[in-house]
């Protein structure tokens, strides 16, 4: 996967001196983007608003994508739409931090890669299922039921 360095690093310097309430939508687009070190998402859009305060800089992200999972009854591997949104205080100093302890950096560059990895993290289901209907695997022989019927399963009650 080519991608580059730093794809959802943004700089906010711009706003520093700008006055409280000034706003700033930056938008997103990747064909395909690995979040390191374990979450590959295809596509992944979205954006984020910027929003200056006298503490900070609000982040208000919407982000959508699909990461590849395993269905947890039949083993098929399949899409999972995932689509998250946060709202995160980037401060000045630790005095105004929030319980995330988001600083803005001194060159003014903020990283939303771990941001965004962390909230669509939270969307990825526990039991993922290709589809809400499926039927999983045969308990004796392992066929897929959704592709084929099974003679084991005439008289097994589930």
């Amino acid at each position: 996967m080519n991608q580059p360095r730093f794809p959802l690093r943004i700089n906010i310097g711009f706003l520093l001196n700008q006055p409280i309430g000034i706003s700033r939508d930056i938008n997103f687009d990747f064909p395909e983007l690995r979040l390191p070190p374990d979450l590959d998402l295809r596509p992944l859009s979205g954006g984020v608003r910027i929003g200056r305060t006298p503490q900070g800089f609000v982040v208000v992200g919407d982000f959508q994508g699909s990461s590849t999972m395993e269905c947890v009854r039949c083993l098929v591997e399949f899409q999972q739409p995932l689509h998250a949104q946060f709202s995160e205080l980037y401060a000045f100093s630790s005095r105004f931090a929030s319980e995330s302890g988001l600083i803005v950096p001194d060159d003014g560059n903020i990283d939303l890669a771990p941001l965004v990895r962390e909230y669509m993290l939270l969307e990825v289901p526990i039991r993922p299922l290709c589809r809400p209907d499926c039927k999983g695997l045969c308990i004796i022989c392992g066929a897929d039921l959704n592709t084929e019927p099974c003679e084991h399963q005439k008289g097994i009650i589930i």
